[in-house]
């Protein structure tokens, strides 16, 4: 690609802010947060980054341009999920009474419902991704096949060089540097799927306080009369269904398809698909930015 059209496919592009448009600049990505700086004439805040249209995940790069440090102090408004990685510089994120350092061999990852402090250095220019706290609950939900009745919490560190969480950054990095670069990536029906394996791979990647209970879920296989249930559901739920089309679907009685549907989804079936229903009506209202009426593509998945 010719130089000059480097980021041509990009949604989100800011140059040249200062402190206070930084802060909110930022704010609107990731939730309130404070930002200060200990020369604030020298902030230089720029930011180049794509939306994968899906759940309305961020992969971009930033810098600050001067030493800063930010700070959660409304934890519970935070509302995203924002992981980092320095391509050059440092910085050091502290929670709870730990400092935990961070440069081009390990990202870390600033989480909702937790205070915690920040420093990056002037220099530091990282690659960052922000992910909303509700399409980490869906997904997490979705891999679990039940509800998940605690917030999904990481370890803050990640390591960039070695293991799984290496892996997923070398992902985030060809991501970065296609959605850069190219249209394919910012195809809501390729990006959407591409969205999902990256907050997936999150989640199998980085340990976390649901990570022992997905090992046990990939252990179990799932019973074939449930999947066949699943299956049609997903390839049917625009259409006006009846628990009597599950049944004859799933080839097994009433009774055994709610137990099923309740022990490994955490629903019955109907709930299930209201609930994939929702989830599709979401992300087509994202994917559309406003050009058709949340009322049409609501009828188009079946609500009335």
């Amino acid at each position: 690609m010719n130089p000059k059209n480097r980021g041509h496919f990009r949604d989100i592009h800011a140059d040249h802010l200062d402190l206070a448009a930084a802060r909110s600049w930022m704010s609107n990505i990731c939730g309130p947060h404070r930002l200060d700086a200990g020369h604030p004439g020298s902030v230089n805040f720029q930011h180049s980054g794509s939306v994968l249209k899906g759940m309305s995940t961020t992969v971009g790069c930033i810098e600050y341009g001067t030493d800063v440090t930010i700070g959660i102090v409304d934890a519970e408004h935070f509302n995203s999920y924002s992981l980092s990685l320095p391509l050059s510089g440092e910085q050091e994120l502290t929670i709870a009474g730990r400092q935990l350092h961070s440069d081009s061999g390990k990202g870390v990852i600033v989480s909702p419902n937790q205070s915690q402090e920040l420093c990056i250095t002037g220099d530091c220019r990282k690659l960052q991704v922000v992910i909303s706290r509700l399409a980490m609950r869906k997904t997490l939900e979705e891999m679990l096949q039940r509800p998940a009745e605690r917030p999904l919490e990481f370890e803050q560190e990640m390591d960039a060089l070695q293991g799984a969480s290496a892996s997923w950054w070398r992902m985030v990095r060809h991501c970065n540097e296609e959605l850069e670069n190219s249209d394919l990536f910012g195809q809501v029906f390729f990006s959407r799927d591409l969205e999902r394996a990256l907050i997936k791979g999150l989640i199998l990647a980085q340990p976390n306080n649901y990570s022992d209970e997905l090992r046990r879920c990939l252990a179990e296989r799932l019973p074939h009369y449930l999947l066949r249930a699943r299956d049609f559901l997903h390839a049917h739920a625009r259409e006006e269904l009846s628990l009597e089309d599950l049944e004859v679907a799933a080839g097994v009685s009433r009774f055994k398809l709610f137990d099923g549907f309740r022990k490994h989804f955490g629903s019955s079936p109907m709930a299930y698909l209201k609930a994939h229903r929702l989830q599709g009506v979401r992300e087509e209202i994202l994917a559309t930015h406003g050009r058709r009426s949340i009322s049409e593509i609501a009828l188009g998945w079946g609500f009335t």
